[in-house]
């Protein structure tokens, strides 16, 4: 009997926590410095410009190293985005992500794909913009397929931090807001993305929640501030 109580109070839990939230819907060249100024106005302290031409030199090969390999890490990067993008738009479009998926050897409806979307910041579902690749690309160290495989677990570790959660959490419901101006997303949609972003930490009280949202008539969209809610409430009731 007590089993049974635990379960309607969840059940009527996850009801109040839709219904509760149902109103609320190039830097420029630099000129040498050795013709135009006096030696004796460079500052004694500063060891590039006070040291001979000679060594000024060497001292600029050396900065240049970083800047060669940069560019180089930007090229393959790029190498990468054309490999999948569409000739015609310039990006990476659901058919691309498809077979980016298959060489990553994971699902296309696997929750790192969502992850890596967020880590690009990416504004429309199942399109990859080369910014957005490069912004992604960049921040995980990543120009090949093996080193963004490679790269996943620390992705998965990162998103999974309370701090970030708060963020990648909301983000999840607006990338898969499909159209402009586009505020709610249809309960089926929903109960897919919760049981994505959420079952991982709170199976139970997310079972219960689809459970209820596939039984219930009364709504069918949810909003952003009942999908907040539904963090809420896997935080503060425990099955």
């Amino acid at each position: 009997m007590r089993r049974s109580s635990k379960k309607s109070s969840s059940s009527s839990a996850a009801a109040g926590c839709v219904r509760g939230l149902a109103g609320g819907l190039g830097r420029s060249p630099v000129r040498s410095l050795s013709c135009e100024i006096p030696c004796g106005a460079l500052s004694r302290e500063d060891p590039i410009l006070s040291c001979p031409v000679r060594e000024r030199t060497r001292y600029d090969s050396l900065i240049a190293v970083p800047t060669k390999a940069v560019s180089k890490e930007i090229e393959r990067i790029d190498q990468l985005f054309y490999t999948y993008a569409d000739g015609s738009s310039s990006m990476i479009d659901p058919e691309g992500i498809e077979t980016l998926c298959s060489h990553l050897e994971v699902p296309h409806t696997d929750v790192r794909i969502l992850m890596l979307a967020w880590k690009m910041g990416c504004e429309k579902q199942g399109y990859f913009t080369l910014d957005e690749w490069r912004t992604g690309m960049k921040a995980l160290r990543a120009d090949s397929i093996s080193k963004l495989k490679k790269a996943f677990p620390e992705l998965v570790q990162e998103v999974t931090r309370s701090s970030n959660f708060q963020d990648f959490y909301p983000y999840a419901f607006r990338y898969c807001l499909t159209e402009d101006k586009k505020k709610c997303i249809e309960i089926p949609v929903a109960c897919e993305l919760l049981n994505l972003v959420l079952s991982l930490q709170f199976r139970p009280q997310v079972e219960k929640l689809i459970n209820y949202l596939k039984h219930q008539n009364e709504y069918k969209v949810i909003n952003m501030d009942q999908w907040m809610g539904f963090l809420r409430f896997c935080n503060e009731v425990m099955i």
